[in-house]
């Protein structure tokens, strides 16, 4: 039995990538059984590198011949969501569509992850996370002051704007059902994820306290006592001394006794402190502003790369990530007291499955 508060819950996900398998192993991990239908024809076996694709089983089906589409629609009926991430319309040509899902499954949450949406202008294009973002003014605001917009990951788009998104539709999809409800479609877009990400930023904007212009605001790098420095080895820490009294404790922690720096949210003088405050962060180590700093009320933590973040203290203690056949990954989150989660089991080889699922969901070939 799977651990976690979504044990006992079902959901098929048409195999694709980004988001949707991202959005698959956060409900695995808290404790979803999850069928993945991967193409048939297509010979993989399971890589523990597949990290986002960890927690489910496989399935392969030829979406393309009426037996294995009947077979997928009765896996379907046995589910309560389903995570798809074609472009709009093919679900319909393939004869997977809401309608036929539905009327199989009226209790169904239809997840449907794409980039532009169901319908709009753009919504048959192709594109990807940094188009997405783009169209919504998060990418805008992400860069250097006098240069161009940074791709910040795919974090925004794919999966803080999408699969998080997703997962938090059809949680809310399923929970409707149970409360008497009926089954129904999610258009989960991520451009309006992204858009949605932004709430708070349109909010100062719209209140006269965030620009337009890069590196010029609170919370995107204009502020000298919100952004990263690099210190004299070549490493980088990050800074975040919003409140006065944090501020304060920099000051001393850093040595600060010039006067311009009691004016702290003077925007007009943010340029002029920066570059002190880099001069200043250039004269130690990143460990040694670690000692001086760190577990402080400055608001500091040094800026660790993915081969050093896994074994700093704080991640080690909490067990922020976990290694599984060799592979150093995130572990499950959130975290639950009653019913943690779990990695379920390694990512799967297609069709690896295919005799345990059938029986486990009583469906008869």
């Amino acid at each position: 039995m799977a651990n976690g508060p979504l044990n006992g819950y079902k959901f098929v996900e048409f195999a694709g990538i980004g988001p949707g398998p991202f959005c698959g192993m956060l409900l695995s991990d808290l404790g979803a059984d999850i069928v993945r239908i991967d193409r048939a024809g297509s010979a993989r076996p399971g890589r523990p590198e597949d990290v986002t694709g960890r927690g489910r089983r496989s399935i392969a089906l030829d979406l393309k011949s009426p037996d294995d589409i009947e077979l997928a629609l009765q896996l379907i009926e046995k589910s309560d969501g389903l995570i798809e991430g074609f472009r709009p319309g093919v679900m319909e040509r393939l004869g997977l569509g809401p309608d036929i899902a539905l009327r199989r499954n009226p209790n169904l949450v239809y997840g449907r992850m794409t980039g532009w949406g169901q319908f709009g202008a753009l919504s048959h294009s192709a594109g990807h996370d940094l188009n997405y973002i783009a169209l919504t003014g998060a990418l805008h605001a992400v860069g250097d002051g006098d240069g161009r917009p940074r791709p910040p990951l795919n974090l925004v788009g794919d999966y803080g704007g999408g699969a998080l998104y997703l997962a938090f539709g059809l949680l809310a999809g399923v929970l409707n059902v149970r409360n008497g409800g009926t089954g129904q479609v999610i258009d989960c877009a991520m451009t309006d994820g992204a858009a949605s990400l932004s709430a708070m930023f349109y909010g100062m904007k719209a209140m006269g306290i965030w620009s337009d212009e890069r590196e010029a605001n609170l919370l995107d790098g204009g502020a000298h006592f919100y952004d990263t420095y690099a210190c004299s080895d070549g490493k980088w820490v990050s800074i975040g001394s919003i409140e006065p009294q944090f501020y304060a404790l920099l000051l001393e922690k850093a040595g600060l006794t010039d006067p311009d720096f009691s004016a702290q949210m003077d925007r007009s003088k943010w340029p002029q402190l920066k570059q002190k405050m880099m001069a200043v962060f250039k004269t130690k180590t990143r460990d040694e502003w670690c000692a001086l700093m760190e577990g402080s009320d400055v608001c500091f933590a040094p800026v660790l790369s993915m081969s050093e973040a896994p074994h700093h203290a704080h991640n080690v203690e909490r067990q922020t990530f976990i290694e599984l056949d060799g592979v150093m990954q995130p572990a499950p989150a959130p975290r639950f007291s009653a019913t943690p989660g779990e990695v379920q089991r390694p990512p799967a080889g297609i069709d690896e499955h295919r005799t345990e699922i059938l029986a486990d969901w009583e469906i008869d070939t």
